[in-house]
């Protein structure tokens, strides 16, 4: 089995609105293990980033500058999850990001769930743990995951605290 533990980070917190996806994370695990395949960009919004974007995951507009834009690396990106089994923490957040960054590509691709199937961690945790607390830091926690590095997130960094 082929999954892709996959994260991002955005410049706010609604995609029609036309907030962007600035960060891509993924990590692929065949049969439960680590391949070793990494995907992991940073991505030029071309907008601004909302100051309570910014203070969870740090990344700033000039930092972003000169990065490539999500039209730039789409295809890769794709040919990296085609066909995977997508694991992502609270996945509908992330995936309406992504369909809108597929939307916007001049030969639309479709829809991510055209291209994988995908397995919202947090709807798990909500059904293992319910009435609790069911954030990546919660679980960290509950499940004894060292997540003492973590100040700020990170797609990469939370696609690795998600896998472990």
């Amino acid at each position: 089995m082929r999954q892709v533990i996959l994260d991002t980070e955005t410049t706010g917190l609604e995609p029609e609105l036309g907030h962007r996806v600035i960060e891509i994370g993924c990590i692929e695990v065949v049969n439960r293990r680590r391949t070793g395949r990494v995907f992991h960009r940073y991505l030029c919004p071309d907008r601004d980033i909302d100051p309570g974007a910014l203070q969870v995951h740090g990344i700033t507009a000039e930092f972003l500058k000169g990065q490539p834009r999500f039209a730039d690396i789409a295809r890769e990106w794709l040919d990296f999850v085609r066909d995977a089994e997508l694991v992502i923490h609270n996945a509908p957040f992330d995936v309406a990001f992504l369909d809108a960054e597929l939307g916007r590509l001049p030969e639309p691709p479709g829809r991510v769930g055209d291209h994988c199937q995908v397995l919202d961690t947090l709807a798990l945790a909500r059904q293992l743990h319910p009435g609790q607390r069911n954030g990546l830091d919660a679980l960290c926690k509950r499940y004894s995951v060292d997540n003492s590095q973590r100040d700020l997130h990170g797609a990469l960094l939370d696609a690795d605290l998600l896998l472990e």
